[in-house]
Order: structure tokens, then C-alpha cells, then sequence
């Protein structure tokens, strides 16, 4: 009962938009199409997308954008809500330019069915501009609307600049994660200004335990590689390994082989390693106002600045679902520790991390430093478990500190705090 109403309610939202216009096909140019013309159809057929305008259709090869942000794939037939909201189309089912969506006996009965389509090898592509004024559709008296997360809001950009360095030095770490090797070269100045100058990420699956020693050897010698060819003095590359990695029995394996490789392993608590994100999320003017929150695969830091001093807490990772912990409990934990932050410090909470990364990938709108995420409720669909567990890590620090602005920070790290704490 509840996915036709969503679906009804998802409908209702595209039309409302009032008038929707589309771009197909290669080049700038545009043909204007009377209302009178024939309706450009989207379909689902043999779980592929075809579009389809008259008699005319051809495979649909890439994705369309409507004016109000709506975006259909051309890959998986979805389509995605500017505000971060989703509905994948089903198997014969349609939707039309102005936003019309129909089931597949609808477009049976509209002679859209897959089986009446023939796609035309080689077809030429179509360009079209439609302006159709829809009547926005009224459901049915007394049937029950809810809002669902297509309907949030879409979150204003945040336009805070930091201080560029200035005269400032080259400093590297790899982290040794939950989830994998990364890399991170930075330039600081001393008055701690720091701008990010290169990342790399990698996968040694540590906490699945499928790293080697030779895995282990081969990625840092390759990092180490690198930024010795960036520019980095050897004496300024360091070694972190995160407080989720350590809860792996491999770990202390990893690090027993980095030892005899002769580098020296910087361990960290959850503690440590919040105060350390605060230190490089946090920007100095935010201190009385905001907090931060670092959602890694084995734990969650909470932190902020207390009496000048960082206070942090840690509650579970977003792979917490690969050991059996039930979402109500690591919701509760969560709002335990969310509680503490003071209210004060509320208005604003700059979020890093695997999971919130996912999510600002959705939202980004170029190559901005920050971007705001969308309320929990927006992200309806999710790629993966541990993108979903840690959803509800979100979501649960989102409905306990009341807090509005998640603002994710696409250069932050935690080892880079570390980096910042040195001398």
C-alpha cells in the first residue's frame, strides 16, 4: 500500500512543477516544439531505456535533466529529484516530458507497451525544447498524502573561505584505515592556514582481512613514492593508523610490518582521533558555534571545543551491521552521545567521513570546498549497506541535536589534524 502512494505522491510532486523543459540530442541548438506536438515518452523496456517522440524511437544514451532539476538515467531508468529523492521506473512503465508518469498497463493501453516499440537501428538523435503548461493533479479527496523524502528542501550553499597558507610547507601522512590505505599532502603555513595539494585513496580491505605484508609494503611503498616526487622531504611524511583499524586483529600485523620497514606507526584512540578531525574540520571561526562529526566504517567521533580544550566522544562505525548490531541500538548510542553537545554549539556541525562523502556526492555542485548536505529523510535510496548503516548514524545525530547545516568537507581528514598538531 505504501509504494503506489509514494509513487502517487512522487507524480504529484513532477507535475506541480508547472512547466518542464528538455534538451535531446548533440549541439547547442534548440527547435522549439509547439504544446500541439507529440510527447517525448521515457520507457522501460527489457529493463532498458528507450525514448520515444510519434513514431519515432531510438535508445536513450544518455541522461535527461528537466527544468526543475529532475533527472532521469539513461543507464538504470531512475529518476533522481534535485532535492536527492529517487524512483527507478518499472518494467513498462513511462514517463512523458511534462512529467506524466504511467504504469505499464496504462502504457498498454497508450500503445507504449515494449512490445509495440521497434527501436530503429541507427536512428538519428532527436533535439527538443518542449514548453507544456501542466495542470498540476489533484488526488483524490480524502487519500492520504505523505511526504516523502523527494519532498525535502534543497540545502543553500555554504560560502566560507579559509586562509590560504602563506610561504607554507609541503607535509604528507598515509592512513592506515578501516576501510584502506590513504594519502593526504597539504601545504601549512604557521599560523596553521592549510590547503590540500593531493589525495589518493586505496582499498587493503583491512578489516576484511584480506591484506598481505606484500600488499602492505607495495601500497606504502607507492605513496611513499609519490610524494617524495611531489616534493615532500622524507622526514615529513608520516604514518597514522586510525582508531577503527586497530580494532582489527590484522592491524597488528600491518604494523608489525611497517616497523620493519623502518617507519614509525602513530596509533590513536576514537578520543584522539575526534580531536584531531575537530582540528582540521573546524574552522577558527566556527569554534563557539558549531561541532563536527567523523562517520568512519569502525567508529563515529563526535567533538567540539570545550573551555578551549577538545572534547570528544565515539560511538559505533556505519560497518556496524557486519556484526550483528541491530539500527535501534547504535540509533540509541548515537543520541547518547549527540546529547552532549552543548546547545550552544548546535547551529552548524561540519561532517567528514566514507558515508557522509557518499551523500555529498549528490548534492555537490561543482568543485566547492564544502557542501551542505540534505536532511537524513532526502536520501531515500542508497547505493550499499554500509552507506545505509551510516544513514542511520546521520540520522540519529541530525534528530538529536535539532542541528540544520550539515556541511561536509571534501579536503578534512583527521590524519591532517595530525599533521597540523606537529611542530
Amino acid at each position: 500500500m505504501f509504494k503506489p502512494l509514494l509513487r502517487l505522491f512522487f507524480c504529484l510532486l513532477l507535475l506541480s512543477t508547472g512547466v518542464f523543459q528538455l534538451a535531446w540530442g548533440q549541439g547547442p541548438s534548440v527547435i522549439d516544439t509547439p504544446p500541439t506536438a507529440p510527447l517525448t515518452w521515457f520507457i522501460k523496456q527489457n529493463q532498458q531505456m528507450v525514448v520515444r517522440r510519434g513514431a519515432a524511437v531510438m535508445p536513450m544514451d544518455r541522461d535527461v535533466t528537466l527544468a526543475n532539476g529532475a533527472r532521469i538515467s539513461h543507464t538504470t531508468g531512475k529518476v533522481e529529484l534535485l532535492t536527492g529523492g529517487s524512483m527507478p521506473l518499472q518494467e513498462g512503465e513511462a514517463m512523458s516530458q511534462n512529467g506524466e508518469l504511467v504504469g505499464s498497463q496504462r502504457a498498454l493501453q497508450l500503445g507504449l507497451t515494449p512490445a509495440a516499440i521497434t527501436v530503429t537501428p541507427g536512428a538519428p538523435a532527436m533535439l527538443t525544447v518542449v514548453s507544456v503548461p501542466v495542470t498540476p493533479a489533484v488526488a483524490p479527496a480524502g487519500a492520504p498524502v505523505a511526504a516523502p523524502a523527494s519532498a525535502v528542501a534543497a540545502p543553500p550553499a555554504f560560502t566560507y573561505q579559509p586562509a590560504a597558507p602563506v610561504n607554507g610547507k609541503l607535509k604528507g601522512v598515509v592512513e592506515l584505515g578501516a576501510s584502506g590505505f590513504n594519502s593526504f599532502i597539504i601545504r601549512v603555513d604557521k599560523q596553521q592556514n592549510w590547503k590540500l595539494e593531493k589525495s589518493d585513496f586505496g582499498n587493503s580491505l583491512v578489516m576484511e582481512n584480506l591484506a598481505t605484508d606484500d600488499d602492505v609494503r607495495k601500497g606504502l611503498k607507492s605513496y611513499i613514492g609519490q610524494m617524495l616526487d611531489y616534493g615532500v622531504g622524507g622526514k615529513d611524511i608520516h604514518f597514522v593508523v586510525s582508531s577503527g583499524a586497530t580494532m582489527a586483529a590484522v592491524t597488528r600485523r600491518i604494523i608489525a610490518t611497517l616497523k620493519e620497514l623502518g617507519y614509525v606507526v602513530n596509533t590513536v584512540t576514537p578520543e584522539q582521533e575526534g580531536a584531531l578531525a575537530l582540528k582540521a574540520a573546524l574552522p577558527p571561526t566556527f569554534t563557539d558555534k558549531a561541532f563536527v562529526a567523523d562517520i568512519g566504517s569502525g567508529n563515529t567521533k563526535i567533538s567540539w571545543t570545550q573551555d578551549a580544550l577538545p572534547k570528544a566522544l565515539d560511538t559505533y562505525g556505519a560497518k556496524y551491521y557486519q556484526k550483528g548490531i541491530s539500527d535501534a541500538d547504535v540509533a540509541r548510542d548515537v543520541t547518547s552521545n549527540a546529547r552532549q553537545v552543548p546547545s550552544a554549539l548546535r547551529q552548524t556541525c561540519f561532517i567528514i567521513g566514507g558515508v557522509p562523502y557518499e551523500l555529498a556526492k549528490i548534492n555537490r555542485q561543482g568543485q566547492e570546498r564544502y557542501t551542505v548536505l540534505s536532511a537524513p529523510a532526502a536520501y531515500a535510496e542508497l547505493p550499499n549497506a554500509k552507506t545505509k548503516a551510516g544513514l542511520t548514524i546521520y540520522k540519529a545525530l541530525a534528530e538529536t541535536t535539532g542541528c540544520q547545516q550539515f556541511v561536509f568537507d571534501w579536503d578534512a581528514n583527521f590524519t591532517i589534524g595530525y599533521l597540523l598538531s606537529l611542530p
